[in-house]
């Protein structure tokens, strides 16, 4: 059961996923706090896309309408199996129904058999060749009905629908889902058509028998034969020669032509449809592990280069020596908002915040502690606002230390520049911080002991 329920939730994230690419096709969307929730979040490279996906679903409805049609999916299913129960009834009653009792042999076989044998030959035909014969399924009619009755044509139905059959034809699953689909209904339908026609022919008295104009006896005599193989094969009698040329009906030769009625619906209806219904589910047992988004994509490998420049310095702790990275680019001028934010980190807690001073602009004012939750809440907000500049007020008689140099490194990749404001300091303290700004690689950061001077170009 629990693997099952995470099989599900595996390929709701992946049609999810794809449907989110789908979407941006169109235009790119506002993924600032869902690429931050991913990178916090989840490590591995597809997760993150995913967790970016699920984050952007819940805000467009993507879930919701995924929920609606798994809810609706088995109803559409039942009402088409009902649909198909009722034609199967009304086949086999339009071939024993007849006020005469009487049953042309072949009439009977070509309408019981005739559209099965062409959509099945369309199917075995599509698994080597690509046709839009699936289109005209019972599988893709299922999934089309269910689309479209979770969302209509307004909702994001039709976009989870193309994500879904495209994820199927990447996996090479689109025959064999749609198959599946298919076959189980046409078996159903004749298990129908045969328990109908059986009950008829063991409580009522027909006359099988064929007929024709222009066509020489022989003809039937051969078919029989030839069609009599599968059902001979499995215990069905065959009439011979004599039998399917001899006018005379005798109770034993209309018990042999109804048996292999019956046989010929068995052999040629029923167990294909069977085989290739549990054909189709072991190939998707065997496939469905392909049901992932492509990441060689051009559009992930975007993504995979967005969450890589996102990514925090790998500081080992056990280095006691000064850290020599190259500080983040930042953002250049045309990706950054016309906004300050101010940010009060690890003031004393008797310190007054925010302090007398600051602009009036400056939106948000925010002041953290140094814990992990309000650091990701920091980080988060500045990945959303992407400010031209982000001044962080920093107690100057504190040290700096290794997390810090992290915060910093992580902010300047969703900023245009960053300033450091050195509270109650003094020449001795500003030097030491200026000078291991300097060690760790962090020289786009600028210390300064006063606010005028760090508000420099916003007042």
């Amino acid at each position: 059961m629990n693997t099952a329920l995470r099989e599900t939730d595996l390929l709701s994230n992946a049609v999810i996923t794809e449907a989110v690419q789908l979407i941006e096709q169109t235009g790119s969307l506002d993924d600032a706090a869902a690429m931050r929730e991913a990178v916090v979040q989840q490590r591995e490279p597809a997760a993150r896309i995913a967790q970016r996906a699920s984050a952007l679903g819940r805000r467009i409805g993507l879930q919701a309408e995924l929920a609606r049609a798994k809810h609706w999916a088995p109803w559409i299913a039942l009402a088409l199996v009902l649909l198909i129960v009722f034609a199967g009834l009304a086949l086999a009653g339009n071939v024993v129904g007849g006020s005469e009792r009487r049953i042309n042999i072949m009439v009977a076989l070509v309408s019981l058999l005739g559209v099965h044998a062409l959509t099945l030959l369309l199917w075995l035909v599509g698994l080597v060749v690509p046709l839009n014969s699936f289109n005209a399924s019972f599988g893709w009619l299922w999934l089309a009905l269910t689309a479209r009755v979770a969302g209509g044509k307004q909702g994001q139905a039709p976009v989870l629908l193309r994500a879904a059959t495209q994820l199927l034809a990447r996996a090479r699953l689109l025959p064999w889902a749609f198959g599946f689909v298919s076959h189980g209904i046409w078996a159903l339908s004749f298990t129908v058509v045969l328990g109908a026609l059986l009950f008829a022919l063991a409580f009522r008295s027909y006359t099988l028998g064929w007929e024709t104009t222009i066509l020489d006896p022989g003809v039937f005599v051969e078919g029989v034969r030839l069609l009599g193989w599968a059902p001979g094969w499995l215990g069905f009698p065959v009439p011979d020669a004599a039998t399917v040329l001899s006018p005379v009906t005798k109770a034993a030769d209309q018990r042999a032509w109804a048996l292999w009625l019956t046989g010929c619906i068995v052999a040629y209806g029923l167990l294909p449809r069977v085989f290739f219904a549990l054909v189709s589910a072991l190939v998707w047992q065997r496939r469905k592990p392909a049901l992932q988004p492509d990441l060689a994509a051009p559009y992930y490998r975007k993504l995979l280069a967005r969450f890589e420049a996102m990514a925090p310095a790998t500081i080992v702790d056990g280095d006691p020596g000064p850290e020599h990275l190259s500080a983040p680019a930042g953002l250049a001028a045309g990706e950054t908002s016309d906004v300050l934010v101010v940010v009060g980190f690890e003031l004393p807690p008797e310190s007054a915040w925010p302090l007398p001073g600051l602009p009036a602009a400056a939106a948000p004012v925010l002041r953290i502690d140094g814990s992990a939750a309000q650091r990701h809440e920091l980080l988060d907000t500045v990945a959303r606002l992407r400010p031209r500049a982000l001044l962080m007020a920093c107690h100057a008689a504190s040290s700096p230390d290794r997390g810090t140099g992290r915060l910093l490194r992580e902010l300047l990749a969703h900023c245009g520049e960053c300033r450091l404001w050195l509270v109650a300091g003094d020449a001795a303290a500003g030097q030491r911080w200026r000078r291991w700004l300097v060690d760790t690689g962090l020289e786009r950061v600028t210390a300064h002991d006063d606010l005028a001077t760090a508000l420099q170009g916003w007042t």
